[in-house]
């Protein structure tokens, strides 16, 4: 078994662009393989598209949904799900007002996936790197190295709008 880490961006150019292409310093995610497992980070991931454009502007619901959508095709890329997921931080611009109904979402969301345990989570009030962004989350999964070698299919809750 080698001992080396190895370090690897995330990438998902169907549903995200490549945020270089927008002049920003950060990859979509990271993959970290050693001992035989992957670490994956995947990055504050929001409601844009594979143009670096943001989607659904002041529909919080939407935005929500987007995001998880966004999530699923990073996960997928490198062959892993929701279930893999041991955290999330999630970022609301106003965790007063959004708050019960995102939790109501990701609850209804996490059993569709059929998580069990649900990840580790916190959710933070926070102002986003858009003013039109009201919501932003994190993860991180972890996955045995040699588990998943395909993609895993990846089903929308909305259109993938261009």
């Amino acid at each position: 078994m080698s001992k080396s880490i190895v370090k690897k961006a995330i990438h998902a150019t169907a549903f995200l662009n490549e945020p270089i292409e927008c002049n920003k310093s950060f990859s979509r995610g990271i993959k970290i393989t050693f001992g035989g497992m992957n670490i994956l980070f995947i990055s504050g991931t929001a409601s844009i598209n594979k143009k670096g454009k943001t989607y659904y502007a002041e529909d919080f619901l939407a935005q929500t949904k987007r995001t998880f959508d966004n999530i699923s095709a990073l996960l997928s890329s490198e062959g892993a799900r929701w279930a893999d997921i041991v955290q999330t931080r999630c970022y609301l611009k106003n965790i007063e007002r959004d708050y019960a109904m995102f939790n109501a979402h990701r609850n209804r969301f996490y059993k569709k996936q059929k998580l069990c345990p649900f990840p580790a989570s916190v959710c933070i009030s926070a102002n986003l790197c858009r003013p039109e962004l009201l919501v932003e989350i994190e993860a991180i999964a972890v996955i045995k190295a040699q588990k998943r070698k395909s993609k895993i299919p990846i089903h929308l809750s909305q259109p993938n709008p261009a």
